[in-house]
């Protein structure tokens, strides 16, 4: 049985299990009388000094194998910690109900935890965990518990599974004795998974029910490049576990050789492949693989995980960073796409039935304009430092395009007035992931200056499939011939119109979809970085002509498996190695937004 997940951090790894053990400790309630207050209350500013101490030590460890991002995540804990409104609140229970420092601990941090988990809002749902690893933490220090878990010691290292690990406990982690992780909870700019990847520990998050599945010593397989956890493969499962591993580090190993070498069909066709990121310091990710550029920077990440917007310098200088480290290469900053299955506290957006068709991304950015400016000016003064392109999502109308353009021209002006730098000429495209923006696709050539097909939200919105669903996951497929026509769309539109198009959604980081994408056009694609060896592998066996035949046979295709197998029976031979992934069926997770 194989489980789908999300790939958290790339890399493939085969080992023994080991279950982190993840429920509440029980917790004394005990009443203390009057004289012992002052005492429970230095018991308790001793354990957050303790447990401060902890946590300053781990990111002081973690800053030499980690960047500032994913040291700031632990500092982050450390004002938590030593925060004076928990402080208080701990004060108000020990004074006036006579509740002993632990028994006060853990009411608190149970009334916050609950609070959060009951919101609306992702961003606070997200934040409970935070306060559970608070917790645990202090407690610990206050009852004299060592760690909460500790990897046992063993001839071999091994595949740690658990609910969830908080950043503090996956920091303290080497790669010498963890193989991989599986969480059954997290997304892929969870901060567990930012210090994996950070840590290049292969990890798998939000592979839901994993824990019914395994036992201590059971034998398990972990795919972080597409987000799969193998369990208790059978020989032939584990033999193609194994060569994928064995590729996929043979690959790692000689990328910084041949990172420069360019991508090209085997009759020597070039094409770009580009990375999409959504952090800083993932542009270093995407140059060991051999990017051309960063197709998609998501840029929304910065609004997560705080209760205020970034500022205008915030934003710059996150901006600049990834440009001038991909200089001379292009950076294709997309602006926040906000709303949907993607909420932001500081937004204060309102409550949808069906988000997905709310005020999201580029309608967000429209509807409240100084917001979006802030954002426009900061990416405009970062065209300053190397070659930049700006991309709004979610567009349906040119009137949106036409909007932008204008808010654009405005933050360009103040920029100017404010005496800061920018590229004379910065170019502004669309996403086309709406079937309206599909079908106009002509008329947004006329007004966008590029085009980037993003088949993660095409594919949802055409097929009416809400990709979050686990239910319909099997539906929500970019070889149905209705997408792959609305693609095919896009690129004679964009090539009637002389404008560039590119493809930045999951469907380029298929090897087949690949192959099919470059026989209709496409001489672009961007992918999670951690994908482009495969691709570029499976691009340098086909000739353009025989791309262009697939694609004659793909169109007479009338549903999805019949095109994916179309494909899979002409070129598999020659990829078998690339298209390797077990022999069970996989229980899919939804793939994060293109």
């Amino acid at each position: 049985m194989t489980l789908g997940g999300i790939g958290g951090s790339p890399g493939i790894a085969v080992g023994q299990v080991v279950v982190v053990e993840g429920g509440r400790a029980g917790v004394v309630h005990r009443r203390i009388k009057g004289h012992q207050v002052e005492e429970e209350l230095g018991r308790f500013d001793a354990a957050v000094e303790k447990t401060a101490a902890e946590l300053r030590e781990v990111a002081e460890k973690v800053r030499s194998r980690a960047g500032a991002a994913e040291t700031s995540i632990l500092e982050a804990y450390v004002l938590m910690v030593t925060d004076s409104t928990l402080r208080e609140e701990i004060e108000r229970r020990v004074r006036l109900d006579r509740q002993c420092v632990e028994w006060a601990l853990d009411n608190a941090m149970y009334e916050m935890t609950a609070q959060l988990r009951d919101a609306e809002d992702a961003y606070l749902v997200e934040r409970s965990h935070d306060f559970e690893f608070i917790r645990d933490r202090i407690m610990r220090a206050l009852t004299g518990r060592g760690r909460s878990f500790v990897v046992p010691e063993g001839p071999e290292p091994v595949v740690l599974v658990a609910h969830d690990l908080s950043p503090a406990e996956t920091a303290t982690l080497s790669k010498d004795r963890v193989l991989g992780l599986v969480t059954e909870v997290g997304t892929r700019t969870s901060h567990t998974a930012i210090l994996a990847r950070a840590l290049e520990i292969p990890a798998v998050v939000g592979a839901r029910g994993v824990l019914d599945h395994v036992a201590n010593g059971d034998t398990i397989g972990v795919d972080g490049v597409h987000g799969r956890v193998v369990l208790s493969p059978s020989e032939a499962a584990l033999a193609t576990l194994q060569r994928r591993a064995e590729r996929y580090y043979a690959m790692t190993r000689g990328l910084r050789e041949r990172r420069k070498d360019p991508a090209v069909t085997r009759c020597g066709t070039p094409i770009k492949l580009q990375a999409n990121i959504e952090l800083a310091v993932e542009a270093n990710i995407a140059l060991d693989h051999g990017a051309e550029g960063i197709g998609l920077y998501r840029t929304e990440f910065l609004y997560v995980d705080r209760r205020t917007l970034p500022d205008e310098e915030e934003q710059y200088a996150t901006y600049r960073r990834v440009v001038e480290r991909m200089a001379p290469l292009p950076v294709t900053l997309r602006t926040f796409d906000i709303g949907g299955d993607k909420f932001v506290s500081t937004f204060q957006l309102p409550r949808e039935m069906n988000p997905a068709l709310g005020l999201r991304a580029v309608r967000l950015g429209l509807e409240r304009p100084e917001v979006f400016k802030t954002q426009l000016r900061a990416m405009v003064r970062a065209s300053a430092h190397g070659e930049v392109q700006i991309m709004v999502p979610m567009v349906a109308s040119i009137a949106e395009m036409h909007a932008v353009r204008e808010l654009l021209a405005e933050a360009i002006e103040e920029v100017e007035r404010a005496g800061h730098a920018h590229a004379e000429d910065i170019p502004l495209g669309c996403m086309i992931e709406v079937p309206a923006a599909a079908i106009l696709a002509s008329e947004f050539g006329r007004v966008s200056a590029f085009m980037s097909i993003g088949t993660n939200d095409l594919v949802q919105y055409a097929l009416a499939v809400d990709r979050t669903s686990r239910e319909l996951a099997r539906l929500a497929s970019y070889f149905d011939p209705a997408v792959v026509r609305l693609i095919d769309g896009v690129i004679q539109a964009g090539a009637a119109r002389q404008r560039p198009v590119s493809l930045c959604g999951a469907m380029a980081s298929d090897p087949l979809a690949a192959i099919l994408l470059v026989g209709m056009g496409l001489r672009s694609l961007s992918m999670e970085a951690s994908a482009i060896p495969e691709v570029k592998a499976a691009l340098a066996r086909v000739t353009l002509e025989e791309a262009k035949e697939a694609v004659v046979t793909a169109f007479t295709a009338i549903t999805a498996q019949e095109l994916e197998e179309g494909l899979a029976e002409r070129f598999a031979p020659r990829l078998a190695d690339l298209l390797d992934q077990g022999d069970v069926p996989v229980v899919p997770v939804s793939a994060p937004t293109g």
